[in-house]
């Protein structure tokens, strides 16, 4: 009986010390996951803040980004501004140069298709028409230049007489033929305004 109890302690003490490391393991075990969960969350946190941090960084670079596109954009704008300015003075200044050579080409034709013995006394711009006026020795003179402006081209047909007087001269014997005639001048860059081409004088037939 004495060794039957001996085997039953013997065996009630294996399975305690068992028992105590299995626990021993199992609490090692849970540790062990405790400080790789630990271990995991504090990585995992790090991560985080460092993608958080990279985040903001990249957003402070796009806004910067975004000033520098606003800053471009504004400069983009103003000089488009400043060109249709200058586009716009450009068109002026065409107009004025224009309008400049507009007179001075009128009173070249005229200067060119007086006759001689008749002058001008006045040219005066009437309503978008010219009106000149002068003076001339015979009537003659007078059909002449109005036949001249009109072969120039750069009148418009017809040229209204507008009027005529004559002033005898005593001294010497003759008169003054006073007038006033109406044209409409065509500018150098209107399309009616051409030129007339003189008539090609006639050739002479062949001797037989």
């Amino acid at each position: 009986m004495i060794r039957i109890n001996l085997l039953a302690s013997e065996r009630a003490q294996a399975k305690k010390k068992l028992t105590f490391q299995t626990g021993q393991k199992l609490t090692l075990g849970c540790s062990l996951i405790l400080v790789a969960a630990a271990l995991l969350i504090g990585w995992r946190y790090w991560s985080l803040n460092r993608q958080s941090a990279q985040l903001d960084k990249d957003l402070a670079s796009a806004q910067g980004e975004v000033a520098r596109l606003r800053s471009v954009i504004q400069r983009v704008q103003d000089f488009e501004q400043r060109k249709a300015q200058l586009s716009q003075r450009v068109v002026l200044i065409e107009d004025l140069r224009k309008e400049q050579k507009g007179p001075v080409h009128m009173l070249d034709e005229i200067s060119k298709a007086l006759p001689p013995m008749l002058w001008l006394t006045e040219v005066k711009q009437v309503a978008g028409d010219v009106v000149i006026d002068g003076n001339s020795t015979t009537q003659t003179g007078v059909s002449d230049f109005v036949n001249n402006l009109e072969a120039s081209g750069y009148f418009k047909k017809s040229i209204d007489i507008v009027g005529t007087k004559t002033v005898p001269l005593p001294k010497p014997p003759g008169e003054l033929v006073s007038f006033t005639l109406r044209a409409q001048f065509l500018t150098p860059g209107d399309s009616k305004a051409a030129p007339a081409k003189p008539a090609a004088a006639p050739t002479a037939a062949p001797k037989r």
